[in-house]
């Protein structure tokens, strides 16, 4: 059983070093640990190194999102859900790349194995919903719209981001056909 000022002091860790590597990704341990008001001690006793740390945040932010799905799907379309679920997916996606700079080859793929299964069963989960409902055609996969809203966290946020209307031309795509 972890303490709950332990727990506390892991999450401030994680709340500080999410912030800190969005903003920039050289950003030091001792900064984080400043950041977080924590000692040097406590942040290496719960991340060893600062990779280990990076892949924390990047596991935590992947949990926060799939944990969204089923509050989504209780408020909203399954397809309008869908499109609020990937729009913070290509928002963390976009910090991700921060991240990325202090994570080895080893570690991209590590993570990469860690979150690909979650991330397609949320959208499994919300595909699904949408193909009870009609909403969304049979064929629909799962890893097919992964990869297609991959090109979406690449596209240059800002006044002139097409993200939005991509991922609109993508969920157009997946809207159940009339039969003829």
């Amino acid at each position: 059983m972890v303490r709950s000022d332990a727990r506390e002091n892991r999450a401030r860790i994680l709340a500080a070093a999410r912030e800190a590597f969005a903003a920039d990704g050289a950003t030091s341990m001792n900064q984080v640990a400043q950041r977080a008001g924590v000692g040097a001690g406590t942040l290496y006793r719960n991340f060893p190194t600062r990779e280990a740390l990076v892949l924390a945040v990047y596991q935590d932010e992947v949990e926060r999102i799939i944990g969204t799905v089923p509050d989504l799907l209780a408020e909203l379309s399954p397809l309008e859900a869908l499109r609020q679920w990937t729009t913070g997916l290509v928002e963390a996606m976009r910090k991700k790349h921060g991240l990325g700079d202090a994570l080895s080859p080893d570690a991209h793929e590590a993570i990469n194995e860690q979150t690909y299964g979650p991330v397609v069963a949320a959208i499994r989960e919300m595909l699904d919903a949408g193909r009870g409902d009609g909403s969304i055609r049979p064929d629909a996969d799962p890893a097919d719209f992964l990869q297609l809203t991959a090109a979406l966290w690449r596209a240059t946020p800002g006044p002139g981001d097409r993200s939005p209307r991509m991922l609109a031309l993508i969920l157009d795509g997946l809207r159940a056909q009339p039969q003829r």
